[in-house]
């Protein structure tokens, strides 16, 4: 496989609720492939609604701007290079912690996005998914 599926993303989307579970947080994550597309998203019962569409913007601009977020935040902040960049795009670009790019071979191969906690807590189980696929056999290249 040369690319994120469906398959991938639900094991991914596990080992991050699996984090959510243990932050006692109910969260909502999501995966996109290379191109930023859609391949995966899913809520936790009682996550916030909201949250659905911050995690996917989130994996979206992780890839599209071939960053994590939290990295985004820095640069766009008042005064900053990037300030007002996450008025861009429709206002989709997000400037908070939560999103991180999967990468294989320094080539961005998709991105994984969370929301529902407080930004540290996004970013962690975010983070748990990107264990996850660095560690993973199912995806080569």
């Amino acid at each position: 496989m040369d690319q994120i599926n469906l398959e991938l993303a639900k094991k991914l989307i596990e080992s991050a609720e699996n984090e959510a579970e243990k932050l006692g947080i109910p969260m909502v994550i999501s995966i996109v492939d290379e191109g930023g597309n859609f391949i995966a998203c899913h809520r936790m019962n009682d996550a916030l609604l909201v949250s659905v569409e911050i995690a996917q913007n989130k994996a979206w601009t992780s890839v599209a701007m071939k960053m994590p977020t939290a990295d985004l935040a820095e640069a766009a902040g008042s005064g900053d290079e990037l300030y007002g960049i996450n008025t861009t795009n429709n206002g989709r670009i997000v400037i908070f912690g939560g999103g991180i790019p999967l990468r294989k071979k320094d080539k961005i191969v998709g991105a994984v996005g969370v929301s529902g906690g407080a930004v540290e807590e996004d970013i962690r189980v975010a983070q748990a998914a990107v264990n996850m696929f660095d560690e993973s056999s199912l995806f080569q290249s």
